[in-house]
């Protein structure tokens, strides 16, 4: 069966799942099978039933929306065009990347592109999905 989480508290370990069903399944931290990813709201899952309980609960991986932002794509704008803010305007900072370009001709926003670079590199895809796929 396939569901959303709908509350997990990290105190008592227990929580809820709304199944396509249209049946809430408690669940505990035990029953959760996908060790990389922390129960939270609104993760798509899969799981078995047992009654009104849900086991094996296993994370969906949710097809990539269209115009979803990327982070490989912003890091390739970042390394091959930060220079006049190319990366800025495609993560939607309009802003900063009409800053940038205003000062391409130095080499201040290549420097900052180099850094961004790095940052987008180690931040995680939760991470960069929250912060710029609202």
């Amino acid at each position: 069966m396939q569901g959303t989480v709908l509350s997990f508290d990290s105190e008592t370990n227990k929580g809820l799942i709304s199944g396509h069903d249209g049946v809430r399944y408690s669940f505990s931290r035990m029953d959760w099978e996908t060790s990389k990813v922390e129960p939270k709201e609104n993760l798509n899952v899969d799981f078995d039933t047992k009654g009104k309980k849900a086991l094996e609960i296993i994370v969906i991986k949710s097809k990539k929306q269209k115009g979803k932002r990327s982070r490989p794509n912003a890091i390739f704008f970042a390394l091959f065009a930060g220079g006049v803010g190319a990366h800025k305007f495609y993560l939607g900072q309009n802003g900063l990347g009409l800053l940038y370009l205003l000062f391409c001709w130095t080499a201040i926003p290549l420097l900052l592109s180099l850094i961004e670079v790095i940052f987008l590199a180690f931040l995680n895809e939760d991470e960069f999905d929250r912060r710029y796929n609202k």
